[in-house]
């Protein structure tokens, strides 16, 4: 009995997330009614939206969620600092890592070990990983389309560009979706491009978020603006093809259990 009590005692009641991947993943595996804050960035599900905020996933506010007396606090393992700060008031966290596919997949069994979820947290994980599968098989090519991914540019203009490059979590979901990254040789994670650069690559699609990381309020004339400004570079495949597609959504940013849902979108736009 002694240790059905303390097993008791370990499931958290009250749990802090300081990123929207996190918050995702903590409604995905049943402790949504636990969450007492959340990132400045998280807006899914909707009922995040009445949920107080801590700050951003770069910068937490340690002592906004030390008054909020959580007993579990998610945190990027990228930060050891904020662990380090949190442990020194005896608060418990659990530091997570989901730069890449698999550590994203491994992080929802993770979860769900950490809220008293951890059947709920296994099933999520084999679910994602069996429909990510499923999908390689169905669009699998020995010449698959290649895709460029704008996530940073100048607003209304094409410079200032970040791409994704290799060995980051949406380079694998190109992969997952049947297609090649353009930048996949890249030796940096999110490299800078200009058009010239781009031109030489030449992708058969493009996919552009560059300025629409708050992806709140995006409307349908800005999006349609996006794919005006590279029709200014006639010479591009992409362009040629109609294939440039302006995004101003969650799933592409977000390294959670929307990951088949957004492969499944990479895969349609690569058709």
């Amino acid at each position: 009995m002694i240790w059905l009590f303390l097993l008791a005692a370990a499931i958290p009641e009250r749990i802090v997330s300081t990123a929207p991947s996190f918050t995702e993943m903590l409604f995905a595996v049943g402790a949504g009614p636990k969450v007492v804050a959340v990132s400045t960035y998280c807006h899914f599900p909707a009922p995040v939206e009445r949920l107080p905020r801590i700050g951003t996933y770069l910068e937490p506010n340690v002592e906004a969620i030390i008054r909020l007396r959580p007993d579990l606090v998610l945190v990027h393992a990228e930060h050891p600092q904020i662990v380090r700060q949190l442990k020194a008031v005896g608060i418990r966290t659990l530091a997570l890592r989901n730069t890449g596919l698999d550590e994203t997949l491994r992080s929802a069994a993770e979860v769900g070990r950490a809220v008293g979820r951890e059947h709920e947290g296994i099933a999520l994980e084999a679910r994602l990983r069996n429909g990510l599968a499923e999908m390689r098989k169905q669009t699998a090519s020995p010449t698959p389309r290649t895709l460029l991914f704008i996530v940073g540019r100048t607003p209304g203009r094409l410079d200032g560009m970040l791409a994704v490059g290799k060995g980051s979590y949406l380079n694998d979901l190109i992969i997952a979706a049947g297609g090649r990254n353009v930048l996949a040789d890249s030796p940096v994670s999110y490299p800078k491009i200009s058009v010239e650069g781009i031109l030489r690559l030449n992708p058969d699609v493009i996919v552009d978020m560059g300025d629409m990381t708050e992806t709140k309020g995006v409307t349908p004339a800005h999006t349609a603006s996006v794919v005006r400004l590279w029709e200014t570079v006639p010479g591009l495949r992409a362009v040629q093809l109609r294939k440039v597609f302006a995004v101003a959504s969650d799933i592409y940013v977000v390294p959670g259990p929307r990951v088949v849902e957004a492969a499944e979108a990479f895969r349609r736009m690569l058709e």
